[in-house]
């Protein structure tokens, strides 16, 4: 089924323009062996190693099977942390920005009627954690009848978190005619049941053996007691002096702990757990992806599917207790074709663990000897040259695509009878304009957003301060960028 470029696929010219100004370039192997198959509408179980552009292998035909037409949700993508839902959706949202597909995330600790009130609207794909897709089925906010398309995504790691019971629960709930995709780096048999129990003759999908990349990532370990763990992870930084780097450690308390040091130092970094606001993980997680800082100190949420280039280099600080773990941490670097390094602190006490790892792994980690003062000495210069360097934040994905889109914002909504079809009508007989030009259209009770396409924002502002729609003169301008 393999097939090496994009063009090859029966993709429409939108999708294949989106991820033209998206960078994609050539299919990962992990998109040449899905989206043949998910065009045929066939259940697949894919073993795929993180990083390798799984996100994109299911979201480029689900954006383009979705029938744009159709009010209610047609896809459902379950995912195991709030992160990797709003990462899953503003991918969906890119890809699909041409063909106006519309994506909504819902996870808790956000405002379960804000949630509510975006369900009903327009939504073509519902992204979202669990516990929070199965409060909204049992609430009666989330409608399903529409459902042609599950992505299980990350499902080890909804195993190990405890929510393959509420996976299960959903999916009972969800129409028997449908298109089931599982993606998993690992397969452990609780997944492989659930794979048995809800779809039908899956295709399995193994893009690599269980364990490590080993041909893009460097795995070493160092052996270091508990008091001399932070002058290790100081010099270790110092002699690797990475670009980015993400430094994991066991608990909350020790992720606070270590942010307070090495603030504390002036190193350039910030911290996440699963005990911050929502607000400021989400901020936390963006501010790292555009490189406003080099270290981000963290619990093992940020090592569940969360995608940001050029990590090239991974710490441990703690061992992980759980051998999946490793896999998850590890994967954050060498990602999209890109080198990496991971290296893990080990404590006598943590040496049972590591065991355990290299068992699961089935690979050796190799024991380097901790750095000495000469060599940490005659890295120096270079670490204090870049520490000084300025930093440039880095542009995102969908900035290529935005810079030709205008959200504009219409003071009129539901409550003065306005829909969708209205904003078309009107916006396509605008000279210079037609529908190929109109995005994503977002309309509540008071109030409607209009994206529009091709740098012809400008023109479509100008025209509607003075055009009627439904013979209603609305207030008009271009919406504050988030």
């Amino acid at each position: 089924m393999d097939k090496n470029i994009f063009n090859d696929y029966k993709l429409s010219s939108e999708i294949l323009e989106a991820i033209t100004d998206l960078g994609y370039e050539n299919p990962t192997k992990v998109q040449q062996s899905v989206i043949p198959y998910a065009m045929e509408k066939k259940d697949l179980i894919v073993r795929s190693q993180t990083g390798s552009g799984k996100t994109a292998a299911f979201s480029i035909p689900i954006c383009e099977m979705i029938d744009w037409l159709e009010n209610k949700p047609q896809a459902l993508i379950l995912t195991p942390t709030r992160e990797l839902a709003v990462q899953v959706r503003e991918d969906i949202t890119n890809i699909g920005r041409y063909k106006r597909i519309k994506a909504i995330a819902v996870y808790g600790r956000h405002s379960f009627a804000a949630q509510k009130l975006e369900l009903k609207q327009k939504n073509h794909v519902v992204v979202g954690t669990p516990g929070r897709v199965l409060d909204h089925i049992e609430r009666g906010t989330l409608d399903l009848k529409q459902i042609r398309y599950l992505v299980v995504d990350e499902a080890d790691e909804m195993l190990t978190m405890g929510f393959i019971e509420q996976v299960e629960a959903i999916i009972k709930e969800l129409p028997a005619d449908r298109v089931t995709m599982l993606f998993s780096a690992t397969l452990p048999e609780e997944v492989k049941n659930l794979a048995n129990q809800f779809m039908k003759m899956p295709i399995n999908i193994e893009m690599e053996a269980a364990g490590i990349t080993v041909d893009k990532i460097q795995h070493f370990q160092y052996k270091v007691t508990e008091e001399e763990k932070l002058s290790l992870l100081i010099d270790v930084i110092i002699i690797e002096n990475p670009d980015s780097c993400i430094i994991f450690c066991g608990t909350k308390e020790r992720v606070d702990s270590l942010y307070d040091k090495l603030t504390e130092l002036k190193y350039p970094c910030n911290k996440i757990h699963g005990g911050m606001e929502q607000e400021d993980r989400l901020k936390t997680m963006n501010n790292f992806r555009r490189g406003a800082f080099r270290y981000l100190i963290a619990t093992d949420v940020a090592a569940r599917g969360i995608d940001i280039e050029n990590i090239s280099l991974i710490i441990n600080y703690d061992v992980p207790l759980k051998k999946e773990g490793y896999v998850h941490r590890t994967g954050r670097t060498g990602r999209a074709g890109l080198e990496g390094k991971a290296v893990t602190f080990v404590t006598d006490r943590e040496e049972r663990y590591m065991m355990g790892i290299t068992e699961y792994i089935d690979s050796q980690i190799p024991l380097i000897s901790n750095p000495s003062k000469e060599e940490v000495t005659k890295s120096k210069q270079a670490f204090a040259a870049k520490s000084m360097e300025k930093t440039i934040l880095k542009k995102s994905k969908g900035e290529q695509l935005n810079k030709h889109i205008m959200t504009l914002y219409f003071n009129g909504g539901k409550k003065k009878k306005l829909r969708a079809t209205n904003f078309v009508g009107v916006i396509s007989n605008i000279p210079g304009v037609t529908a190929e030009d109109i995005g994503i259209i977002t309309i509540s009770d008071t109030l409607t957003y209009v994206d529009i396409l091709n740098d012809k924002g400008p023109l479509v502002l100008k025209a509607m301060k003075s055009t009627l729609i439904c013979g209603k003169q609305l207030k008009v301008s271009e919406a504050n960028k988030k």
